[in-house]
């Protein structure tokens, strides 16, 4: 594969996305006519010329041939008399992330660093009971067991990838097909109990079978990177989601390769590296690639722009956080009323471009713009449990913020409503219910809830 090399950096020397901007209003030329001339948006030119994304040689190379700038200008050739060394290595798709820090990750939306082990060797038993197909005792756990669903589900997770348990016959594709279909469904309805029997035994036969699964095993490794994030489990959530790219690329599917994409992108940001998710993000969203790819393709440029929008809500940067926003229900509508990629994604449409809204309104530091932004949301109108669920958690957390007790509990028994073994499994509900203890009075309804999620309190 060729190298792709970008300019070094001079004093006083323009950048690429400037050359591309001169020439482009030199010619009297729209960001709008300039992107449907390259494949890009107006909104992805506008991103590449201010820096914001990268341009690798075949950007640049496209950028040239439109625009007729010669070659050297834009560092793709040295001029006449340069250094032939002034052109740096290579900078790919996936940029180089800083030394890990997940021994001590950092932790958005208040969630615990401090996780207790309880019950071990009843997860372990659990784990072993899964390895061998057998089910859970007890048809439904009780309020007490859900609390620890979380920790079994990660328990059995990391066993499966790790190759633990005892082996499983070989199995068929369809079957797996089929497996997978109901795991998704396990997580989209928040039904931890029976995801995590079923997830953990679908990776385990999909690495033992002969078939080559790689599609399979793709999908396994996205939905496995989802439940580790949300149970705040960062170390087994970066080996899914390198997994998951790993098998996107070996089956060539592009729009898993770019889920991967953005599902390291969250991990960063968790982790405090804003920028490598902002990039991560961004160059995932402007492959062109995405775009030939149908409505699937352009859902998850959606999905990727919508976490740029969030990462950049950590920057508290709301005006960079609302152009992104726009941008992304833009593409929702561009989409009509259909719902896209609800299995691999979580689903993209304006209602999931609304749902972000919140977080990231809320996390830009503006709770009231964030309850605005649930207020106009009817929780109906989100594809899945899972998304709905998120949508109740994610208002009272605003309502925490902006000092709302009353009405962040009544949003906490919401979620709970909809998604019962999510809510009480959550590290971040578990930590926003400890805040509530420690931070005012208690009510009936906060103890109860307290109890359910496994939170102590006097």
């Amino acid at each position: 594969m060729d190298a792709v090399r970008k300019p070094q950096a001079t004093a006083g020397a323009a950048t690429p996305g400037e050359v591309v901007r001169r020439a482009r209003r030199i010619q009297g030329m729209s960001l709008a006519k300039l992107g449907s001339m390259t494949g890009y948006s107006a909104a992805q030119v506008s991103r590449l010329e201010r820096g914001k994304s990268a341009m690798d040689i075949s950007v640049l190379q496209r950028f040239a041939e439109v625009l007729g700038i010669p070659l050297h200008a834009l560092g793709l050739a040295p001029a006449t008399g340069a250094d032939s060394d002034a052109l740096s290595p290579r900078t790919g798709p996936y940029p180089s992330l800083p030394a890990s820090t997940l021994g001590s990750p950092g932790h958005e939306d208040g969630e615990d660093p401090v996780r207790t082990r309880r019950q071990l060797l009843a997860n372990l038993a659990v784990t072993a009971a899964a390895a061998m197909g057998a089910p859970l005792a007890g048809a439904t756990p009780a309020r007490t067991e859900e609390a620890q669903l979380g920790e079994t589900l990660v328990a059995g997770l990391r066993d499966a990838m790790l190759g633990l348990g005892s082996a499983a016959p070989d199995t068929p594709p369809d079957r797996l097909s089929v497996e997978l279909h109901r795991a998704s469904a396990d997580f989209n309805d928040c039904a931890y109990s029976s995801l995590a029997l079923r997830l953990p035994r679908l990776i385990s036969a999909g690495h033992q079978s002969n078939s080559g699964n790689f599609p399979v095993l793709a999908q396994a490794y996205l939905l496995a990177t989802r439940i580790l994030i949300k149970l705040d489990e960062p170390q087994l959530g970066w080996m899914a989601a390198d997994r998951a790219r790993q098998f996107a690329s070996a089956a060539g599917a592009p729009v898993a390769a770019a889920e991967a994409a953005r599902q390291q992108a969250v991990l960063a940001r968790k982790a405090g590296w804003h920028d490598q998710a902002l990039a991560l993000a961004l160059n995932a969203a402007d492959d062109p690639a995405l775009r030939e790819l149908g409505n699937a393709g352009i859902a998850q440029r959606g999905l990727l722009v919508q976490c740029a929008a969030y990462t950049v809500a950590h920057q508290r940067d709301q005006a960079g956080m609302r152009e992104l926003t726009s941008e992304a229900t833009a593409i929702a509508k561009s989409l009509g009323s259909v719902t896209h990629l609800r299995d691999t994604g979580g689903g993209f449409s304006w209602a999931t471009v609304q749902l972000h809204l919140i977080s990231a309104e809320n996390t830009a530091g503006d709770p009231s713009a964030a309850i605005a932004a649930a207020d106009a949301l009817v929780p109906q109108e989100l594809p899945t449990t899972e998304r709905r669920a998120l949508y109740f958690t994610d208002r009272a957390k605003a309502f925490a913020q902006w000092g709302r007790r009353d009405e962040c509990i009544r949003a906490l028994l919401q979620a709970e409503y909809w998604a019962p073994q999510e809510t009480h499994a959550r590290p971040a509900v578990k930590s926003l219910v400890s805040g509530l203890l420690l931070s005012g009075r208690t009510t009936p309804e906060l103890r109860g809830i307290a109890a359910r999620t496994g939170v102590l309190h006097s």
